[in-house]
Formats: C-alpha cells, sequence, structure tokens
C-alpha cells in the first residue's frame, strides 16, 4: 500500500522514467490495438478500407504532399493547410484582440461593464453551428462567412475570461498608480494590460480546440479547399488512408501551436509561472 501512495496518492511524485512511461503508454497501447486491428482485417479482406495499413496512409500522404494535382496543379496537402490555416489565423487573431481590448475595458470601466457585459454573456451562451446557415445567408459561402463563425464562436469566451482575470487584479493597483499621476489610459495599457497578456495566451490555446471545431464545420459544408473540405470530399469513397492522415496532420498542427504559445510564456513571462497562476 506504501508503495501504491507513493506513486499514486496525493503527494506523490513519480520519477523522471516513470513519468516517461506513463506520457507514452496510452499511445503504446492505442498503436499497438490499431495494428493489430488493421492487420487482422487485412487477412480477412487485403482490400479493406476502413483500418488501412501504415504503408498505405504512407503513400496515400506521400502523394497528397509532394504530387501536383492535376486539376489544380498544387501540392493537395500543403494547399489545404495553408487554407485552413489563414482561416483560423484571421479569425482567431481577431477574437483575441478584440477580446484583449472589451475584456480590459469590462474590468476597469463600470459603464462599459453595464453596457456590453450582459450583451457578451448572452452572445456566449449561442451555439455558434446553431447559426452556421445564418452566416452563410449574410456572408455568403467565401471566406468571410468561415472566418466570422471562428469569430463568433471564440470571442465571447476570450473576452469573458479576460474580464476575469482584469478582476482578480488588486485595485490597490489602480489606486496607486492615478495617486501617482498616471491617466486612466496608462492604467489601462501600461499597468494593466502587462499583466494579463499571459493571461491571453492561456485563454487562446484553451480555445485553439474549439476553432478548429468551427473550421472544419464550416468547410465541410461550403468550401473548396481546407483540411476539412478534404476530410468531408474523401469520406464517400471510404478513403481512411487519407482521413485518419489529415485528422493526425491536424492534431500535430495543434501540437506544436499549443508548444509555441506555452513556450512563449515561460520565455517572456516567467513572473507568470512562478505566480502559480
Amino acid at each position: 500500500m506504501d508503495r501504491i501512495s507513493k506513486f499514486w496518492g496525493l503527494h506523490a511524485e513519480p520519477p523522471k522514467k516513470l513519468r516517461i512511461f506513463l506520457t507514452l503508454m496510452p499511445f503504446i497501447v492505442l498503436i499497438t490495438v490499431y495494428l493489430a486491428a488493421s492487420d487482422y482485417r487485412h487477412r480477412q479482406n487485403p482490400s479493406d478500407k476502413l483500418l488501412p495499413t501504415v504503408s498505405k496512409m504512407y503513400d496515400s500522404m506521400k502523394n497528397a504532399a509532394f504530387t501536383k494535382h492535376k486539376r489544380t496543379g498544387t501540392y493537395q496537402l500543403w494547399s489545404d493547410t495553408g487554407a485552413s490555416l489563414k482561416r483560423i489565423g484571421i479569425g482567431l487573431g481577431t477574437s483575441a484582440i478584440c477580446g484583449l481590448l472589451l475584456g480590459l475595458h469590462l474590468g476597469l470601466l463600470p459603464g462599459i461593464r453595464g453596457l456590453f457585459l450582459p450583451f457578451i454573456t448572452f452572445m456566449s451562451i449561442i451555439p455558434p453551428l446553431a447559426i452556421l446557415p445564418i452566416l452563410f445567408i449574410v456572408f455568403g459561402v467565401d471566406e468571410m462567412a468561415k472566418i466570422m463563425l471562428i469569430f463568433i464562436g471564440t470571442f465571447p469566451i476570450i473576452t469573458r475570461d479576460i474580464y476575469l482575470a482584469v478582476k482578480k487584479i488588486p485595485r490597490e493597483q489602480v489606486i496607486k498608480a492615478l495617486t501617482l499621476g498616471a491617466s486612466q489610459f496608462a492604467v489601462a495599457y501600461r499597468v494593466i494590460m502587462p499583466q494579463i497578456m499571459p493571461r491571453l495566451t492561456d485563454t487562446i490555446r484553451l480555445n485553439m480546440g474549439p476553432a478548429w471545431l468551427f473550421l472544419i464545420a464550416s468547410e465541410a459544408i461550403a468550401a473548396t479547399s481546407g483540411i476539412g473540405y478534404r476530410i468531408f470530399l474523401v469520406r464517400r469513397y471510404l478513403a481512411m488512408d487519407i482521413i485518419i492522415p489529415y485528422v493526425l496532420w491536424i492534431v500535430m498542427i495543434g501540437f506544436f501551436a499549443d508548444w509555441g504559445l506555452r513556450k512563449l510564456v515561460h520565455i517572456k513571462y516567467s513572473w507568470y509561472l512562478v505566480s502559480g497562476d
């Protein structure tokens, strides 16, 4: 019992090798199960499409990445990736900037808070995918509707998160700054904003998952390029050898984006980590 508590108890601190093993174990199990199931199905039916072999997925992705499409003359994987990253970058970037500015002022100015906070709360309750048809009607089926879906889906959450972060900052800081002669503008942008920038980075990380969800949904309905478009295009052919690698490609992009933002916080806002937030 003592040995179990040493590794799994409330105050446990497993050794480094055990932590690495525990991190890798779920992935090893998943890959092993998939390879075994794929091998079994292909022994029964060499033409099976449900669980493609690793070599089949490799060939399909190699073709998508390094062979020009006959009709468009582009490399399919990179063209789809570029289109999707452009949409999610504009949508999430715009919502982050607007959420930062509005959340900052909601936390500092009671008049702005009384005017906008109930409306932001109302917007955050609306399921973004439910208004996707409205966005297509209003903005058309081009880029704007997809970007607006990402914006509407993430902007209220980012705004409320920044607002709560500003409210947590001790009011004494504002009073001291004003007493020392700082203007309201200086208090907002030189005293408070630098303290909530790492929080903004964290909330962007947390909203990348929903942003990808909104992007894939919009691309699946109306698009001519993009990762979501490609996945839903090839599903009609049961092309799992393309669908599974594309899903893993999304995971890899998201992982490196999350890792980059975490490293940014570590490097630029080390005090934020020390504070325990």
